[in-house]
């Protein structure tokens, strides 16, 4: 997943990872880097931190690298990932996302 910490920066300026994130069954909470992280409704963050109250954005990576709309930010990929985030970039699914 992209993700982009909003809180405390200007649009697409915050930090931001490609990093493995846990959802719930319901997919209102999302699971990352030891964060707890709420679904919420607003317009630039799309999740929370329940103990923080910071707003991430979380997405699906792009191949073509345009994960933030008004920046060339590149995020920082997790090492865990690292392998499957470059296969990806190359044209291959998305581990989990082999069949559609």
């Amino acid at each position: 997943m992209f993700v982009q910490l909003k809180t405390g920066y200007s649009t697409d300026l915050g930090p931001a990872w490609i990093s493995r994130v846990r959802f719930s069954k319901s997919w209102r909470t999302a699971y990352w880097h030891g964060k707890t992280l709420r679904r919420a409704r607003g317009y630039d963050a799309n999740f929370y931190d329940v103990d923080t109250d910071e707003g991430y954005w979380l997405s699906g990576p792009r191949r073509d690298r345009a994960d933030t709309r008004y920046s060339q930010l590149r995020p920082e990929v997790d090492d865990d990932v690292r392998l499957a985030y470059e296969a990806f970039l190359l044209g291959s699914p998305l581990p989990g996302r082999e069949n559609g």
